[in-house]
């Protein structure tokens, strides 16, 4: 796959068929993960990949407890401003918390004094590219960590008192869905040159990749 079709078409993919992640694949995800950029060479992160029924039905309530929360706090706004773009967004993340048991894979990925995420974001970034290099749709939820960090670690046997953090969780799966290109503000309108508010210098009005390409 071209570099570019990685980078234009993989964004969150949320609805995805039950059909397992073979080990190959996940194999790849992983070392992926690994070669991304480390602060240091500290490699202050660890990864875990969750398949079992039985422990994610332990972490769905959970999430859905404190995308609730979201929901009537943070996006409250969002959906009573009643935007169209605005409420398809909160449907899906809605679908992810409706649907946790039933993604087929997930990664959740730990740091240790890394406290910007310079390091384990990149790290995961990398995860999910290697992922849509073999057609596998993921999204990234950091719902977990900001709400019940410590209980969901628990769940899945992270030593205490080792300085872990859980990071973020991603979901994996087949979409059932097209990829495509993600709309977004055109370059021009959120970059600046020098100095905040002074013109980037060009305009982008389209994408500069497309299928076409």
């Amino acid at each position: 796959m071209d570099v570019f079709e990685a980078l234009y078409t993989t964004r969150a993919m949320r609805r995805v068929k039950p059909d397992a992640i073979p080990a190959e694949v996940q194999e790849r995800i992983l070392d992926a993960a690994v070669r991304g950029p480390s602060g240091g060479n500290t490699q202050g992160w660890r990864f875990l990949l969750l398949d079992d029924p039985a422990v994610k039905a332990e972490l769905g309530p959970l999430y859905r407890q404190a995308l609730g929360v979201l929901f009537e706090t943070h996006y409250k706004p969002m959906r009573e401003k009643g935007d169209p773009q605005a409420l398809s967004v909160l449907k899906s993340a809605q679908h992810l918390a409706d649907h946790f048991e039933a993604y087929p894979l997930m990664l959740f990925a730990f740091t240790r004094n890394d406290p910007s995420g310079g390091s384990i974001y990149p790290s995961v970034w990398s995860a999910q590219l290697a992922a849509r290099a073999f057609g596998v749709g993921s999204a990234l939820t950091t719902v977990l960590g900001l709400f019940h960090g410590e209980e969901a670690m628990r769940i899945l046997g992270v030593p205490e008192g080792k300085g872990w953090q859980l990071a973020c969780t991603v979901t994996f799966g087949y979409p059932t869905g097209r990829w495509g290109v993600a709309p977004r503000r055109p370059v021009h309108e959120v970059s600046y040159r020098n100095r905040w508010g002074e013109p980037v210098g060009f305009e982008i009005p389209e994408p500069l990749w497309s299928y076409d390409d």
